[in-house]
């Protein structure tokens, strides 16, 4: 599939005006380019673990507007047939108007053609090969150095929707994860993605994992990541479903059976699920909590006491809290 790009250059100021301005006409689902920084708010909501590192702000920003291209050469936008020359014509003539009555920047616009392998591969040239403490993380298109043989190496392809292990979050799980599992702990993974807590947690010698979480997406991507690294099937069980609010997904994740949860979510989602989360953990069971910036902290730990357990243990990286609790005997 082809899709022909529109990019207009203006400033942080007119972004808002212009999406909505330019969604009047059709063009939707902006891609924003701008280089102010993300408020914690924002941090916490995307929960992006690949981020390139950014300059300081200019006030000048990019929106890019993509539209399906049709093999007769038309585009295809509101389910009806135009050309670029038109689209073209009238994103023009809406941000001349703009222009009358508020600072658009230069206001110029561009045009090129892209396909989707650009949009899913483009995050690749940002994820490399990358320690967390002595474990060695490293997608498919890199090899291990022959220094790095000997190391615990987790082999991950997070995809395009899920996390690399490159998070602060994910690196506070692990680090806990490795306190308490045994040969005998059966974890489960609540918001699994691409499986790399679940995965390092049988590496570390685990006995058995569940992950469940709300994308079908992730059973490929756990399925793919556990033949990477040599997972036996039957000691990872997906679950897709929601475990919060679905009695079926409780039932088949099963109660008190688990000596370790770990969640690694974002804190609205903690405060709900610690309560229901309980039920499936063992008398004297581990949870293990990330996600959580740093103005949520005592949100979850309160929470996390309300649902009767007993904080043992809040660490911290950059900006990022993982709270860590056990259930009572």
């Amino acid at each position: 599939m082809k899709w022909v790009k529109f990019r207009i250059k203006t400033v942080t100021e007119a972004e808002d005006i212009i999406i909505s301005t330019l969604y009047d006409i059709g063009l939707e689902g902006a891609q924003i380019e701008d280089k102010i920084p993300l408020s914690a708010w924002e941090k916490e909501q995307m929960f992006v673990d690949i981020l390139p590192e950014s300059p300081e702000d200019d006030g000048i920003a990019y929106l890019s507007f993509f539209v399906e291209k049709q093999e007769d050469g038309t585009l295809k936008l509101q389910d009806e047939p135009t050309t670029v020359e038109q689209v073209l014509a009238d994103v023009k003539g809406e941000l001349e108007e703009l222009r009358l009555f508020c600072e658009i920047g230069e206001g110029t616009v561009t045009v090129d053609e892209t396909e989707d392998i650009d949009w899913i591969n483009n995050w690749k040239q940002y994820f490399h090969q990358f320690y967390i403490d002595d474990i060695l993380v490293i997608p498919s298109w890199e090899d291990v150095k022959p220094d790095d043989r000997e190391k615990m190496v987790l082999h991950i392809d997070p995809g395009t929707a899920f996390g690399t292990g490159m998070h602060e979050t994910t690196q506070l799980c692990i680090r806990q994860l490795r306190k308490f599992i045994t040969s005998k702990t059966v974890l489960l993974d609540v918001g699994t993605g691409s499986g790399i807590l679940a995965i390092l947690s049988l590496m570390f010698g685990a006995k058995h994992a569940v992950g469940t979480d709300l994308d079908i997406c992730a059973v490929d991507a756990v399925a793919q990541n556990c033949e990477a690294n040599h997972i036996d099937p039957g000691q990872f069980e997906m679950m897709i479903g929601n475990i919060i609010t679905e009695k079926e997904v409780q039932d088949r994740v099963g109660y008190e059976c688990y000596d370790i949860v770990v969640a690694n979510i974002l804190a609205d989602v903690l405060v709900p699920l610690t309560p229901v989360i309980k039920n499936q953990l063992k008398p004297g069971g581990i949870y293990i909590t990330s996600g959580i910036i740093d103005d949520k902290e005592q949100t979850v730990v309160d929470a996390v006491k309300a649902a009767g357990l007993k904080v043992l243990e809040v660490t911290y990286q950059g900006e990022w809290v993982s709270v860590t609790a056990q259930k009572e005997q």
